[in-house]
């Protein structure tokens, strides 16, 4: 299994979760087989700081991962990763390899909606109506 957790720093498992999958400035993505972490490897956002819908999901599937683990994401972007058949899972919090440790615990489940991240600035995923004749 490949997870990619969203990631502050290009410090691998030791690296601390970004808060919000879209504007994570790394990814770190980790293979794990028979509950054991085997190789990690920090990739940068080639889109951040700034992204379009879609682009980030496309980029992680492009890595090959199965599993996404981040603080937070928009409804927008769990959408993108339920098409491609990724499983989205918010709510990861401290190190990499603490998140990682945690899902593999069954700690961490789903994809709650980006509006329970108060701290979030989630605006970067959602399409809030500014359009020309409104």
């Amino acid at each position: 299994m490949r997870i990619a957790v969203s990631a502050e720093t290009n410090a691998g498992l030791d690296a601390p979760v970004s808060g919000h999958f879209g504007g994570s400035p790394y990814f770190t993505l980790v293979e794990v087989a028979d509950g054991q972490i085997n190789a990690d490897q920090a990739v940068a956002n080639p889109y951040f700081p700034n992204h379009e819908p879609g682009q980030v999901p496309a980029f992680i599937h492009s890595q090959g991962a199965d599993v996404m683990l981040t603080g937070g994401m928009g409804a927008r972007a769990a959408a993108f990763f339920q098409h491609y058949d990724i499983q989205a899972v918010t709510g990861a919090s401290g190190t990499v390899r603490q998140a990682i440790q945690a899902f593999l615990q069954g700690q961490l489940a789903g994809a709650a909606p980006c509006q329970e991240h108060g701290e979030h600035n989630c605006g970067d995923e959602h399409d809030h109506g500014h359009h020309a004749g409104h």
